[in-house]
């Protein structure tokens, strides 16, 4: 199911460190990383101590002592620029994953998401360029495009800090992309798992919020996939946004429980009908790389070699937006991406 499975190595020997490591994805990159890679240490860095002592005992359990011993814990807040400089001392590569993301509660609190998404990621660009970090790489979403709710806001902020920090870095060298997708299939607050929820408890009906809405949708297998890929690929400053496929919510509903009638409940403060990951206005910068593309910085003040130089740009008037993809999921397809989310690691993985 992994669209975006690269050849393992590329993250042996390093020193990794993952911000929200406890959350949905930061543990499925542990897994993976833990389970095909050989890093020298593989850093958890997130604020919820219970969480990263269930994550230890959970993980003990699963994988083996050699392994275990490259796992480091880290307490911190990516608001604390302190602890985060503290943190990043000798290491390599940096995956930012530490966000707020619920849409409805960044309109009623939107100092807090200011706090952790955008001067978080400002303070991950200075603890980095401090300790000479080589690598970060940093997750969007899809609400960061065209961005009509404070949560997308923030994140365009963020990845706008991220592409610039590379015009920061001088004889350092240290580089810094993004990573933008879409809905994580089974992630925790994902519509699916609420469906499969209800579902389980007898509901008479499944609540959307409109019949016309479109989604993008990946596994947290395939947005691992994803971001280990890209780490390989980026030369800094990009915004790579992986090919994937939409689905409407009628559809998502139906496949999950064809006997169900879907009750329309309305769209939530700060929600889009359709999401978009390249806008019109960005498509002049836009390198079509194959199974994904490329948005390349538009304010170059480094050393870099554009993709362009091997790749086609897309054409005038090009924008990815969920209601007018070209590749859309069918009830098959979605079934396969559940199985696919509900497995903890890549199949090529499992047992490794």
């Amino acid at each position: 199911m992994n669209r975006f499975r690269t050849d393992s190595g590329a993250l042996d020997g390093k020193t990794v460190l993952v911000t929200g490591g406890t959350g949905s994805f930061g543990r499925r990159f542990v897994d993976t990383v833990l389970s095909t890679e050989r890093p020298r240490k593989l850093i958890v860095f997130s604020r919820d101590e219970l969480k990263q002592h269930e994550m230890q005992v959970d993980m003990a359990a699963r994988f083996s002592s050699e392994q275990m011993s490259r796992m480091r814990f880290f307490l911190g807040d990516v608001r604390d620029r302190q602890r985060l400089t503290l943190a990043l001392r000798g290491v390599e590569v940096v995956v930012h994953a530490a966000a707020l993301k619920q849409v409805p509660a960044a309109e009623y609190n939107p100092s807090e998401f200011i706090q952790t998404n955008v001067l978080g990621a400002e303070n991950i660009v200075w603890a980095a360029l401090a300790n000479r970090v080589q690598k970060v790489i940093a997750l969007s979403t899809d609400k960061a495009c065209n961005p009509a709710n404070l949560y997308g806001a923030t994140k365009l902020a963020s990845d706008k800090t991220f592409v610039a920090a590379n015009n920061l870095s001088g004889d350092i060298g240290a580089r810094f992309a993004v990573v933008r997708y879409g809905n994580v299939v089974g992630s925790r607050g994902s519509v699916a798992p609420l469906f499969q929820k209800l579902i389980a408890q007898g509901a008479r009906d499944l609540p959307i919020t409109d019949p016309r809405m479109t989604r993008f949708w990946i596994t947290l297998n395939q947005g691992v996939g994803f971001v280990l890929s890209c780490l390989s690929l980026m030369r800094g400053g990009e915004i790579f946004v992986p090919k994937i496929p939409s689905m409407t919510m009628t559809d998502l509903a139906a496949a999950m429980a064809p006997d169900l009638p879907i009750r329309v409940i309305g769209i939530r403060p700060g929600e889009k009908l359709h999401e978009m990951m390249i806008s019109v206005d960005d498509a002049r910068h836009v390198v079509d790389l194959g199974d994904r593309y490329a948005i390349e910085p538009a304010f170059v003040e480094f050393s870099r070699e554009s993709f362009s130089s091997t790749h086609p740009l897309v054409e005038d008037g090009f924008s990815y937006a969920s209601n007018t993809n070209d590749e859309w999921l069918t009830h098959e397809g979605l079934l396969a991406l559940l199985n696919d989310s509900s497995t903890g690691l890549p199949t090529s993985a499992a047992g490794a």
